[in-house]
């Protein structure tokens, strides 16, 4: 990993004295497009979890009117994106032709494989009234088989992903199996990703999967003896089968899933070789990557490193 990636990377600290956990993440602040996100992974000590190299927490963000998210168009290989909205709308355009409004409650999967590129913009019909945006966008490794696959994008009303309810609580199947429940959304490695509501005071068993974190969006929770405050991610040690208690009215997310192993990472690029990322390199600062239909005025440029 580059010095430039590794300056991006949160904080991570061993948990003494707790035998479900392995590692809490604290975030880091990364400005973007205007407005601060919070980075989660990777984190010094914990590269992925499962597939999942890269987890953003944005927001909530208020914006003024005249202000929004304003991210120029940007390559990537060797991953997929995922964006999640609980509040706001985005609009995503990519080099495939794709002009899609992000909405509470969607996925948007876009599929990077050998090269795409890509903006997030909000538009003049939601920049001109003071807004709130909130989600969280994830980046999850594709396995050596399809990391050099046609890039794609694929996206799935929220009425489509199942959610179960139980007592006190409410989980939404965003990726990947759990609860006896199958997302529809694509995958390429078994993979994991869950949203769930628990109120105050209410224990919820986890699913087991052979990598697991838990990431509290807002609220906190009880872990054996241990308090995991918002914003802050849990690392399960590999024998799970773990409750937690909602402390006050929380929303988490779980992911994880299956190690592909390790991955070369710079700035948005992915790889098992470091050639391919010093190819897509040289590729971007020549601008051999395609143009994004109606965005192509503007990019970003690639970032030195040190």
């Amino acid at each position: 990993m580059s010095n430039l990636a590794k300056a991006l990377e949160s904080e991570c600290q061993i948990v003494s004295g707790c035998n479900a956990l392995k590692r809490v993440i604290s975030p880091k602040s990364r400005g973007l497009g205007g407005f601060t996100v919070k980075r989660i992974l990777p984190s010094v000590g914990m590269k992925s979890v499962g597939p999942w190299v890269f987890f953003d927490h944005m927001g909530p963000a208020e914006f003024a009117a005249g202000d929004g998210i304003n991210v120029r168009p940007h390559p990537h290989i060797g991953l997929a994106t995922v964006t999640y909205l609980f509040e706001g709308e985005i609009q995503h355009k990519d080099s495939l032709g794709t002009d899609v409004a992000v909405q509470p409650g969607d996925i948007n999967l876009m599929v990077a494989g050998h090269g795409i590129v890509h903006s997030e913009r909000q538009l003049e019909k939601i920049t001109k009234h003071p807004h709130s945006t909130h989600g969280l966008q994830l980046w999850l490794a594709l396995p050596q088989a399809h990391e050099q696959c046609e890039p794609s994008f694929h996206h799935y009303n929220s009425d489509n992903l199942p959610t179960v309810k139980f007592d006190g609580a409410r989980a939404k199947v965003l990726i990947g199996e759990a609860f006896s429940e199958l997302s529809p959304v694509k995958t390429f490695s078994e993979t994991l990703y869950v949203e769930v509501n628990l109120n105050e005071g209410i224990s919820f068993e986890l699913p087991k999967v052979e990598e697991l974190a838990l990431y509290v969006v807002a609220g906190s929770l009880k872990i054996e003896n241990f308090t995991l405050a918002d914003h802050h991610m849990a690392i399960f040690n590999e024998e799970q089968g773990i409750k937690v208690t909602a402390q006050a009215n929380t929303r988490f997310v779980l992911v994880g899933g299956a190690s592909l192993g390790p991955r070369f990472m710079e700035w948005n690029f992915v790889a098992t070789d470091q050639a391919l990322i010093d190819a897509a390199k040289q590729r971007w600062q020549q601008q051999e990557f395609p143009d994004v239909p109606g965005d192509a005025e503007e990019f970003i440029p690639l970032p030195e490193s040190n």
